[in-house]
């Protein structure tokens, strides 16, 4: 059996998927107020409509440390895909219990019932943010900046609550990926930026970030766990591509007009400051933070050829990721 965290996000739907595809008996563990259909319409979408009864979905807390033992209870293997993704500054305590603490749960479950393997899915968000930096790889030290999110202080703080698991006898592997293209909703993950695309949004910018197919990260961390890599990290990134042409890749491929007015950084910080107020008004989260403008300006680039090597890895071009995931959102 093999237990599954985050079953109804974009990674963890891909990975049910990829792995009652090979036959396994899976686990998910899902909130009470979750919605499991939309993961069902990704097994549709990935014409696999027919193992769905593989997934036995249970609710479940990670907060809940004697839960978590009792779900894990006669599992192999674990992917903990679950976690708080937010870049609101009112979410910051919300990131810290739930990401960090939820996860040294899931690490301590993992030993209590007898884990052979856990994979953690953590973020290039781990390795900061810092302008000019270069090329990032998985040798890269975390350093307090003021450019790091709340979200990168919770998956580092994360991270850590594995690595001590390690050091405690637990096997573990973790990757780290960039943002994640997928079959996901309008209004979640990235599917927030079809969404801004395909609403008209006029702006683009000329930052740079890593993208990654999910059914890479997916397969990827099926392969680590089958390997006998132990006590590592990889980064999961297909290429790092300017905001610019990943939008104008999801207009053309939503058939909507690309972005065409340069959102120059003084614009982009008029515009958070302006939206928070707004969303004090409305109740409703703003769109535009100060994170998420920091991120579109920063040129910040992945490498990925530790596991290209280790794994004779091959990515997805990022084009093929960006037009299956408008596909899935446009689907009838």
């Amino acid at each position: 059996m093999i237990f599954v965290t985050g079953g109804t996000g974009i990674l963890g739907a891909q990975l049910l998927c990829d792995l009652a595809q090979q036959g396994h008996s899976i686990r998910a563990m899902k909130r009470s107020t979750s919605d499991v259909d939309w993961v069902r319409k990704v097994f549709h979408f990935n014409q696999l409509e027919d193992l769905w009864n593989r997934v036995e979905w249970v609710d479940g807390d990670l907060l809940d440390i004697i839960g978590l033992e009792e779900l894990t209870s006669g599992c192999t293997q674990v992917y903990h895909a679950a976690a708080v993704v937010s870049f609101q500054a009112g979410d910051e305590q919300k990131l810290l219990t739930h990401n960090i603490e939820g996860t040294a749960n899931m690490v301590n479950a993992c030993m209590a019932s007898g884990v052979q393997k856990l994979c953690y899915a953590s973020s290039i968000a781990v390795f900061g943010r810092e302008p000019n930096r270069g090329v990032v790889n998985e040798e890269a030290q975390w350093k307090r900046t003021p450019h790091n999110s709340n979200y990168a202080i919770s998956k580092y703080g994360a991270e850590r609550e594995v690595w001590r698991g390690t050091e405690e006898g637990l096997n573990a592997v973790i990757v780290n990926p960039s943002v994640i293209v997928g079959p996901c909703k309008w209004d979640y993950s990235s599917g927030v930026l079809f969404r801004s695309v395909r609403n008209g949004l006029p702006f683009y910018t000329l930052g740079t970030n890593g993208f990654v197919d999910v059914r890479d990260v997916s397969k990827a961390m099926i392969s680590l766990m089958n390997s006998d890599i132990r006590n590592e990290r990889f980064i999961l990134n297909g290429g790092n591509v300017v905001f610019q042409d990943f939008f104008n890749m999801v207009a053309d491929s939503l058939q909507k007009k690309r972005p065409h007015i340069y959102a120059r950084p003084w614009m982009s910080a008029i515009a958070w400051r302006v939206m928070k107020p707004w969303g004090w008004i409305t109740g409703k989260s703003p769109a535009i933070t100060k994170e998420s403008v920091g991120t579109a300006h920063m040129t910040s680039l992945y490498s990925s050829q530790k596991i290209e090597k280790r794994l004779g890895f091959a990515f997805t071009p990022i084009e093929d990721a960006v037009e299956r995931t408008a596909g899935f959102l446009t689907m009838r």
